[in-house]
């Protein structure tokens, strides 16, 4: 919430179909591509479905009816002590989702690499609409930039990748669809404990169960937040007491830059830089795909950072074949598309950005837009 969750722990376009980590690590975000001609499940798709029954229609059916499975809730919420009226009201409003299912279970069928996938993503329109809305906003942005020590740029572009700038966050009721994706059987626990989390955030007061929207899986507001990456890392922005990075664009400002703050964010860095390498260059060094975990993907990321001289020793190069800057930085080699693909050497800020959802291709199309948000500046 996101995502990576966190992402974010970071889940939209979590997509608004998925959910984020931002979710913490209840992004659920899930990337939508694939990156390779047969039928793969992305990587964190694959890290945060390990947990899927061998059959969750037989799951759903020994939990009974979804009435059934609602009454059980509703009674597990009073023994925790939530309010009486908070209960009645949302478990009134309770409704299974089947197009939430159906989106859980959709498996992509195309291929896509990031050349397909970035003009998408970081189409034409977004790129104008995330520089205007970068200038519309830009006190208020860089005042809260300088309060988290994240440039100003990276909280645009993830509003923008998120909820298209606060305007597409989802239309599905937050608790209905955290109940849905429960009931459903795949990765029950988790889900009854998100939904655990939005009675607290409604509890609290922060939004109301009318506006609590969003996607099928239940990431939230501007930021694609699912209720865990809420309770960590969201931000009362705007000083009125209350939590919402629904209605409120600054919160939601706030809610982001404080994630990525959280998660170890550099800004005296960017996120990371394209590259070539020579046509002896030895792939053994680049980061290996299909980590089944965050940890596992770490691991693969400690063994490939080097600094920015040993990777020039190595041959690698800008994208204009020009030396790489001499700075005392670390970098991690990437390669989304494998060998016939880009080649970027990653930062500790992507790693970052990989927490808020561990998807290759979407810390590109952050790094990407940040990256164009204030490219006319240098024009």
């Amino acid at each position: 919430m996101k995502l990576t969750q966190i992402a974010v722990i970071v889940v939209s376009s979590l997509l608004l179909s998925c959910t984020s980590t931002v979710s913490g690590n209840a992004q659920t975000k899930t990337q939508t591509v694939k990156t390779a001609p047969v039928a793969k499940v992305p990587a964190l798709q694959k890290a945060q479905t390990a947990s899927v029954s061998a059959s969750p229609a037989q799951d759903a059916l020994n939990k009974g009816s979804f009435e059934q499975y609602a009454a059980s809730l509703k009674q597990q919420a009073l023994d925790k002590g939530y309010s009486k009226t908070l209960v009645n009201e949302v478990f009134a409003s309770l409704k299974h989702y089947k197009s939430a299912v159906v989106a859980d279970k959709k498996q992509p069928e195309f291929t896509e690499t990031l050349d397909t996938y970035l003009p998408k993503r970081v189409s034409k329109q977004r790129i104008a609409l995330a520089r205007k809305y970068y200038k519309e906003h830009q006190q208020e942005l860089e005042t809260i930039g300088q309060k988290y020590g994240v440039q100003p740029r990276f909280i645009v572009a993830l509003w923008g990748l998120e909820s298209s700038f606060g305007k597409f966050m989802g239309n599905y009721s937050v608790p209905s669809a955290l109940a849905t994706m429960a009931y459903d059987g795949r990765r029950e626990s988790f889900f009854k404990s998100e939904f655990f989390l939005a009675l607290d955030i409604l509890q609290q007061g922060h939004v109301s169960l009318a506006d609590m929207k969003g996607s099928w899986a239940g990431a939230m507001g501007q930021s694609q937040f699912m209720p865990s990456a809420f309770m960590s890392y969201a931000q009362d922005g705007d000083g009125d007491g209350h939590i919402n990075i629904w209605q409120s664009r600054t919160d939601a400002f706030a809610s982001i830059a404080n994630y990525l703050k959280t998660r170890g964010w550099d800004n005296s860095q960017t996120w990371g830089r394209e590259v070539k390498v020579p046509n002896n260059f030895d792939f053994s060094y680049v980061i290996p795909k299909g980590s089944k975990d965050r940890t596992q993907w770490l691991q693969w990321w400690a063994k490939s950072e080097r600094s920015l001289a040993a990777w020039q020793s190595l041959g690698v190069r800008t994208t204009e074949g020009k030396a790489l800057p001499q700075r005392d930085i670390k970098a991690a080699l990437v390669m989304p598309d494998d060998e016939q693909g880009r080649v970027y050497l990653a930062y500790s800020n992507y790693q970052t950005l990989m927490h808020w959802n561990r998807s290759y291709y979407f810390v590109t199309s952050v790094g990407y837009l940040a990256d164009l948000i204030v490219a006319e500046d240098k024009a």
